[in-house]
């Protein structure tokens, strides 16, 4: 099947079909970006497809990062998508928020049978814009959750400030650390306000099949080893049908993509991206560049026994 470009109004769910190998059953649902069709949705069906697999990318809307409520039932819809076209498989790659959303969606969905979350929480995070209001980069939405499902926003850990302080917090933050975006404080200091409750925390003792958790210690966003191994913990205490593996490194910043995906966004200087993003990735290249690395031998594994 030829690609195909799924829309809210026509289909439920915004996304971008790539297709794969003829012979294959197997599908990955990516959302990376911030959009299904941008640049790096596409290298990252590239990725996908070079190892065999269809690749199916969803994004928020057609051109925004920003999540707020976003629908669960769009994974249903995109589900329904692929089993309709003979898949047998399902799987889930999301980084950075959308780690939290695969997660999120995998929970929801057995169909889903095999779930990549590249530094991800383990709580459903606060939604949020990227609309640019009053100058600011990036707001907190008005008590609304990032995921919804059934017209219901998920129990959620409230951002630590509000608009306009949220974004000022976080430029200040990036500034004092060298790094070009940082929130770890912010995120360590909305946890100490709002103790995570319950109902906030991912619940990924429903998840089917296999899980890899992906993370770096030296994440400027957050905290992502240490959600990790909070849901290494829950899985350890509580009966779960799936078999996890938690891949966890020194340094690898937020962006612990496998370096041949990376290379293929970045074909020259994905290294000296990363650095200029991320003071890790400046005074720790070669070990960031042994990290992805490493992920990439791992992912092909997993995917080649998936």
């Amino acid at each position: 099947m030829k690609k195909r470009i799924f829309t809210l109004e026509d289909d439920g769910f915004v996304g971008a079909y790539y297709g794969g190998p003829s012979e294959s059953k197997k599908a990955l649902i990516l959302m990376l970006g911030d959009s299904s069709t941008d640049y790096m949705a596409r290298c990252g069906a590239d990725w996908v497809k070079e190892k065999g697999i269809h690749a199916l990318c969803m994004s928020a809307d057609k051109k925004d990062y920003g999540h707020h409520n976003y629908p669960l039932e769009r994974f249903e819809k995109a589900i329904s998508f692929l089993k309709s076209q003979g898949m047998e498989k399902i799987g889930i790659v999301g980084a950075s928020t959308t780690g939290m959303l695969a997660l999120v969606a995998a929970s929801y969905y057995p169909e889903i049978s095999l779930t990549i979350a590249l530094s991800p929480s383990d709580f459903v995070m606060e939604g949020f814009y990227q609309d640019g209001k009053d100058g600011m980069e990036e707001r907190p939405g008005d008590n609304e959750s990032s995921v919804s499902y059934k017209g219901e926003p998920l129990p959620y850990l409230p951002y630590a400030y509000r608009h306009p302080e949220y974004w000022l917090k976080i430029k200040e933050e990036s500034k004092e650390s060298g790094n070009k975006i940082a929130s770890r404080k912010m995120f360590d200091e909305s946890e100490r306000l709002h103790p995570i409750q319950e109902e906030e925390k991912i619940k990924v003792e429903r998840i089917k099949g296999k899980i890899v958790f992906i993370g770096a210690e030296d994440d400027a966003l957050w905290d992502t080893c240490r959600y990790i191994r909070r849901m290494e913990k829950l899985l350890s205490q509580k009966e779960h049908d799936s078999v996890y593996e938690a891949l966890l490194y020194e340094h690898g910043t937020h962006f612990v993509f496998p370096q041949s995906m990376l290379k293929k966004m970045l074909p020259v200087g994905s290294s000296l991206l990363v650095g200029l993003m991320f003071d890790a990735g400046k005074r720790y290249a070669r070990e960031c560049r042994e990290t992805r690395i490493d992920i990439d031998r791992h992912l092909d594994a997993i995917l080649k026994v998936w």
